[in-house]
């Protein structure tokens, strides 16, 4: 064989097994990524089940299927003074909760999320919010919660923060509640919620905004 004819050969020997590789890499990459994302999905699912046992009632909340375990609403919070503000909470189970009985109740979970509360026109406060439902098991009717909703912050720097508890019992539907005389924290703004009481009812977020949009809280102060 010519040396041209050598050096052609080469080229061409190369040229057919550099595409190869390529092509074995890709499918090495795409075997990878679907091996993670099944991982993802089976993680995700011992995960699912690990909760709806755990918390069967999460399924069950205020009389709705919830299989997201997750339940939101929202509702106007009664203050001193007849000061009203709107609210919102969405919760879901939490495996942190606290072990004391409450009214002759034994604890049976724990509750997580997040809350907002309309404190003028248009005008919204982030909470975070933690608690523990008591008695509730395969659903929460006829159960018992509190909760605390917490003044969220960006940065922990050691900085106090403003709270308030409710308590109260799941009545169909509704989660009926109150702050039991509870003393409550100053939030950052000045603003303190004292004497609360407050119905919720199932309801979206973009339905709370539109209500605190028209009506928002009557005062931030009285």
């Amino acid at each position: 064989m010519l040396p041209e004819q050598e050096a052609q050969a080469v080229e061409n020997y190369m040229a057919g097994q550099v595409p190869k590789l390529g092509r074995q890499k890709r499918r090495g990459c795409l075997g990878n990524l679907f091996r993670l994302l099944l991982a993802c999905v089976l993680g995700g699912a011992v995960l699912y089940g690990v909760v709806v046992i755990t918390s069967p009632w999460s399924l069950h909340i205020g009389e709705r299927w919830t299989p997201f375990l997750t339940w939101h609403g929202s509702g106007e919070l009664l203050t001193k003074g007849g000061v009203q503000y709107p609210l919102y909470v969405s919760l879901y189970p939490s495996s942190h909760f606290s072990e004391l009985h409450l009214e002759g109740l034994r604890p049976t979970g724990g509750v997580q999320g997040s809350g907002w509360f309309c404190t003028a026109p248009g005008a919204t406060q982030r909470l975070e919010l933690s608690g523990t439902i008591y008695g509730g098991w395969r659903s929460t009717d006829g159960s018992l919660m509190s909760i605390r909703l917490l003044e969220s912050r960006i940065i922990n720097v050691g900085q106090g923060r403003g709270f308030f508890d409710l308590t109260g019992r799941w009545q169909g539907p509704k989660l009926v509640m109150d702050d039991r005389g509870r003393v409550s924290n100053t939030f950052r703004s000045g603003l303190r919620i004292e004497h609360a009481s407050v119905t919720l009812n199932w309801g979206t977020y973009s339905e709370f905004k539109k209500l605190c949009a028209r009506a928002g809280a009557k005062a931030l102060a009285q």
